[in-house]
């Protein structure tokens, strides 16, 4: 919720705080003896459009009509050293008409810049025939320029991201930010196109009212809207969450980047395409075809738009659901009057939705990356809300958690996307492509980790709306409450516990195909989060533990516990370490660094030295499993290194493992200064013992800030206090470690509670670095 805020915000001050400079400077201006004619003090940027902020610079230009370059000198020096005097942050130049337009021309950012050339002082006129001149020029080569100006577009949203979806977005440099209105106005400016003026007006004053209370409790001229701000500039402009405040960013930079998008397509359409025409054949004109439902395709191949054959079609109810599925299946944009009355008409559709309906939802669903754009113009113009109410709490909100890149609607449709390469992979595509949509339905305000089971039943009085069968429905249902358990199980429980697999039998309801989709929108799902949650290591230890309960699932044992291990350990390698008792280290190159394959003789400490051992040889791991077969503790290592002769030799990582077991642990010397200096946030420890997890030994979990020494400690802590390793499933997600131990006690035993809060306690102590061990 959001009350006003203080009475001066707004463009009314900004405009007050133009005046109050411009009259400054003009007061300035008179007292430095300027000629009467030929020379101007002039503005661009942010005082030219009297938006400046409360720590702006002020964009200055002295211009002079080049007959008296001696005085200008001059009469420049007397300008600026009063302003430099004064502490007044400033771009000044001097220049002629001529080198206006010169600079203009040599570089497109200077050239849009100097568009909102305005007099401030002197000679107002020499300042309206350079602008008229610039303003010619701009629109003479705008066809010739107009590859550069998008190419800047690119380039800044490769640099700075997109607004709309960046929890610390630029607020002017970014995708959808206050540079991106600059250019609507270059791109209107070439009148090859226009620009939407009632649609990004007041997003733009809301991102410009941001800005200035950024300004404010920053203390100094800050775009990117930090995270240690973000709480104070929302309590400045009267929001009682700061998610609201970054949700009223996210959509009004949204409405801009569409905008934007539009603008500039339109602008593509103007410029005259190069075709090759044979002998007595004419040039094709624009394609203009009906469709079904009262629907019309219109433009050329590539820049084809669908829109309404008329204005009454938009009384439909299903309207919107034809026309998206029309342009998403085809790749088509929506006519931006088509959206506009479309949302302006949209209602509820009946409940349950005609099947009509439901299909052409599936339809756009199932378009893959093509529903990106076409979802983004119905969600702005009010359809998505009004057809699916549940989507609202979750449009525009942000998501705390740094391995997601985007807010919750936004990663919820590139879920979508994502499971478009499934679909033929499963028996109902439909349901996986409604899961995917509604999988973080659940994400509102206090759920957290709970949003799963709060999802649940939210998507299915969304799917039983839509008109799925009550069966179909609790399908999804379960999906969504799911949705997250295949890869917590693979990537943090022990594959071979059969309480492990027994919970993800239960997890499907004892289904294979569940398990297929619940498989493949779990795969989804992390793509669509970012790089970091859907690496090759994750990917396999999913696939391995799915395989196993497929296997389970449809051989109709659920009995049979058989592990297949061959996809986290080397059996042969354990094999070979059986035989003669030395260690053997495997080096195996893999994307993006590579794996270590460590087979010993199991000893209560092994896990921790062999952490140890990596540490001081400086090998970051990233992710790691441990499992012991027939007294063999075989531990398969995944390493970020940029070059595989970086790994340690597996000859000299064999010989200290061998000195180690014999006593010698100076090789650990190196890890543990690094650990005694190490001085990790306390608040950033979670330790926890999982229940249930395991009928046969005790399942604890560490979650910290990930440091180089920090395997080594929590290994040194459990041998510490007794306890032996079983296995262990460690991962780095987004510089946190996530690690969960399956301890023991050394004769195999499970540990009794007492014993389980002495292991807690050390594991504490070692993440917090309290207790460093001596080597």
């Amino acid at each position: 919720m959001r009350s006003s805020w203080a009475p001066q915000a707004g463009p009314d001050r900004r405009r007050s705080m133009t005046a109050c400079v411009e009259e400054a400077l003009v007061d300035l201006w008179d007292s430095v003896d300027a000629p009467p004619a030929g020379v101007a003090l002039a503005c661009v940027g942010s005082l030219a459009r009297r938006e400046l902020g409360p720590r702006s610079d002020l964009d200055l230009v002295l211009l002079h009509d080049g007959r008296r370059p001696g005085g200008v000198d001059g009469l420049s020096e007397r300008l600026w050293y009063p302003l430099w005097d004064a502490r007044v942050k400033m771009d000044h130049s001097v220049r002629t008409p001529t080198e206006c337009t010169a600079v203009a021309v040599k570089e497109v950012s200077a050239g849009v810049g100097l568009l909102d050339l305005r007099v401030v002082a002197g000679d107002a006129a020499l300042v309206s025939s350079t602008r008229t001149a610039l303003l010619t020029a701009w629109r003479t080569n705008a066809r010739r320029r107009l590859p550069e100006l998008l190419d800047s577009l690119d380039e800044r949203l490769a640099k700075s991201g997109d607004a709309a979806y960046l929890l610390e977005p630029d607020l002017k440099e970014a995708r959808g930010g206050l540079r991106d209105m600059t250019m609507l106005r270059a791109l209107a400016a070439t009148w090859l196109t226009d620009r939407p003026h009632a649609t990004v007006e007041v997003p733009y004053e809301r991102l410009l009212d941001v800005r200035d209370a950024l300004h404010l409790t920053a203390g100094r001229a800050v775009d990117r809207l930090l995270a240690a701000e973000v709480d104070e500039v929302a309590t400045l402009m009267g929001f009682t969450d700061p998610d609201d405040l970054r949700r009223e960013v996210s959509l009004g930079a949204r409405r801009i980047a569409h905008a934007v998008d539009l603008t500039v397509r339109a602008a593509r359409q103007s410029v005259p395409q190069r075709r090759v025409l044979s002998f007595g054949r004419r040039e094709r004109r624009p394609e203009y075809r009906t469709a079904a439902h009262g629907l019309i395709v219109s433009g050329s191949q590539g820049a084809a738009e669908v829109g309404l054959a008329r204005v009454e079609t938009a009384d439909d109810p299903l309207a919107g659901l034809w026309v998206g599925a029309l342009a998403a299946s085809e790749g088509l944009t929506i006519s931006p009057v088509t959206a506009e009355n479309l949302g302006a008409r949209v209602s509820p559709l009946p409940d349950p939705w005609p099947e009509a309906g439901r299909d052409a939802f599936v339809t756009m669903l199932a378009s893959g990356p093509n529903l990106l754009p076409v979802w983004e113009a119905l969600d702005l113009a009010g359809c998505i809300a009004c057809w699916l109410p549940e989507w609202t709490p979750v449009r525009a909100r942000p998501q705390h958690n740094p391995l997601h890149r985007h807010t919750v609607d936004r990663h919820s449709v590139q879920t979508v996307v994502e499971a478009h390469r499934f679909l033929t992979r499963v028996e109902r595509p439909d349901l996986l492509l409604l899961a995917a949509l509604l999988h973080d339905i659940g994400k509102l305000p206090g759920a957290g980790a709970q949003h799963p089971a709060v999802g649940a039943p939210i998507a299915r009085a969304a799917v039983d709306r839509i008109g799925l069968s009550s069966e179909d429905a609790d399908l999804v249902a379960l999906l969504v409450r799911e949705h997250l358990t295949l890869a917590e199980l693979a990537t943090r429980r022990d594959h071979a516990d059969p309480k492990t697999q027994d919970a993800l039998v239960a997890a499907v309801d004892g289904r294979s195909e569940v398990l297929t989709l619940l498989r493949f929108l779990t795969e989804a799902d992390a793509r669509a989060a970012g790089p970091a949650a859907w690496s090759p290591w994750r990917a396999s230890l999913i696939s391995s533990l799915a395989d196993q309960v497929e296997g389970m699932l449809v051989d109709g044992g659920p009995d049979d516990h058989a592990v297949d291990l061959s996809r986290l350990v080397d059996v042969g390698l354990a094999r070979s370490v059986a035989l003669d008792g030395r260690p053997r280290v495997r080096v195996e190159p893999r994307p993006g660094g590579a794996e270590l394959l460590i087979a010993a003789p199991d000893r209560l400490g092994l896990f921790s030295d062999t952490a140890g051992l990596l540490a001081s040889a400086g090998v970051p791991v990233r992710a790691a499993v441990l499992h012991t077969v027939d007294g063999v503790a075989v531990n398969t290592w995944r390493v970020d290194l940029e070059r595989l002769a970086d790994v340690p030799d597996a000859a000299f990582l064999t010989q200290q493992l061998e000195r180690l077991a014999a006593g010698d642990r100076g090789a650990l010397e190196p890890v543990r200064r690094r650990e005694s200096r190490a001085r990790p946030e306390p608040a950033q420890v979670h330790v926890e013992a999982v229940r249930g997890a395991s009928e046969s030994a005790s399942v604890l979990e560490v979650r910290t800030g990930d440091r180089s020494g920090l395997l080594w400690a929590l290994g040194a802590a459990l041998s510490g206090v007794g306890l032996s390793i079983r296995s262990a499933h460690v991962a780095t997600l987004a510089g946190q470690a996530i690690d969960t131990f399956y301890v023991t006690e050394p004769d195999g035993r499970h540990p009794d509670p007492e014993r389980d809060r002495e292991a807690l306690a050390a594991l504490v102590a070692a993440a917090r670095a309290e207790d460093v061990p001596a080597v």
